[in-house]
């Protein structure tokens, strides 16, 4: 037995020394264990034209166009006269009447290669100094090519050229709960995407501009979003954000924004002449109600009841009375007076317009020789 036990460990002991000289000279000849590997599936990076539930595709598009506007004017403070007595400064310090410099801050859309940026009026006004922040992160002095205080709309330059302009696209084609894109500069954060629908088409009414038409969104407006783009889902440009209804300062889910159609008639004009120049035929009016068309006897509650007529305008030279009802200018529709203030805007100056008016019951057809709309005298 003993000698079994000695040739079974000779055995052993020659083959662990056959193996281990094997494994080292001859590894190739031995199985070795392979490290376990956890295999997954992973996504090609690649770009797609578009990705359910992301609107990735229309901020990369649009955002470039989309600029950071930073400006600011010298104020003096006004001193109230009731505290002016040396007594008052004697226990409470002379007051500081020294020149003061204000900031503000709001956003902008390159429309143009060549450097011309769109924004809104309240953005720009009265700034001694305006300077542009591009996306690619550069920072550009700008100038003033013009504004337009009745529709809140402004044209600034950068000297710059190749900047990545944004493509216009249709606002008339917008409907109620078509998604739009917010971008633009709220309190100063830097640049923002948020999201929202169209809530509403053609608000007017509101108080906020001379000329109204805004499409109203959900989509969060902040302060310093003002003059920002509002897109589509292309990333092309529907709207500049120009407002917001809000009892704290903040969004709450009502903003407006100027369609881009009337941006770009607003942009065209300033470029090519400095300014806006609109129809005017010197009327003051009001909206018609059920119970004043009852009253007049207006086969339909529309038009705009003429309250005042300059004297001397055109309208008083073509025989316009106050408590003539507009129905028609040049054969187009006027539903109230905001309707007609559009209207007569959007005639030439020292062109004829047929007015049709609502007069004892009956239709006069009048003509009057359209004026130029006189620039406000008081700016926002």
């Amino acid at each position: 037995m003993k000698k079994f036990w000695l040739i079974f460990a000779q055995g052993v002991t020659v083959s662990l020394a056959i193996l281990f000289v094997l494994r080292i000279f001859y590894p190739e000849l031995l199985p070795v264990a392979r490290e376990r590997v956890v295999e997954v599936r992973q996504v090609v990076s690649q770009p797609q034209p578009a990705i359910q539930g992301s609107y990735r595709r229309a901020a990369q598009v649009a955002m470039p166009s989309v600029v950071n506007i930073f400006t600011s004017k010298q104020v003096t403070r006004s001193i109230d006269p009731r505290f002016n007595d040396p007594l008052f400064w004697h226990f409470f310090g002379e007051p500081d009447d020294t020149p003061q410099r204000e900031s503000s801050l709001g956003s902008g859309v390159i429309v143009s290669p060549q450097g011309l940026i769109l924004t809104n009026h309240h953005v720009v006004e009265a700034a001694d100094e305006i300077e542009v922040a591009l996306a690619d992160g550069r920072t550009l002095p700008a100038t003033v090519v013009g504004t337009d205080p009745e529709t809140d709309l402004a044209v600034i330059r950068v000297e710059a050229k190749n900047l990545p302009a944004i493509t216009f696209g249709r606002s008339d084609q917008l409907a109620v709960g078509d998604i739009v894109l917010a971008i633009g500069n709220p309190f100063g954060v830097g640049q923002t995407v948020t999201q929202g629908i169209v809530s509403a088409l053609g608000r007017n009414h509101l108080g906020i501009n001379t000329f109204e038409n805004f499409i109203q969104t959900d989509a969060p407006i902040n302060p310093g979003n003002s003059g920002g783009a509002l897109v589509n889902l292309e990333g092309h440009l529907v709207g500049i954000n120009s407002a917001i209804y809000s009892r704290s300062g903040g969004s709450m889910g009502i903003g407006f924004a100027i369609p881009v159609s009337l941006a770009q008639q607003v942009m065209e004009q300033i470029v090519r002449q400095g300014s806006v120049i609109r129809g005017w035929i010197g009327v003051e009016a009001q909206d018609i109600t059920p119970e004043l068309a009852e009253s007049f006897r207006l086969p339909e509650a529309r038009g705009a009841l003429i309250a005042g007529v300059l004297r001397g305008g055109p309208a008083d030279k073509a025989g316009v009375r106050p408590g003539d009802v507009l129905v028609e200018i040049n054969g187009r529709k006027v539903l109230d007076s905001s309707s007609m203030l559009n209207l007569v805007a959007a005639l030439k100056p020292n062109t004829t317009a047929t007015l049709t008016v609502w007069r004892n019951g009956r239709e006069l057809i009048l003509t009057a020789t359209v004026g130029r709309r006189p620039k406000p005298e008081t700016m926002r």
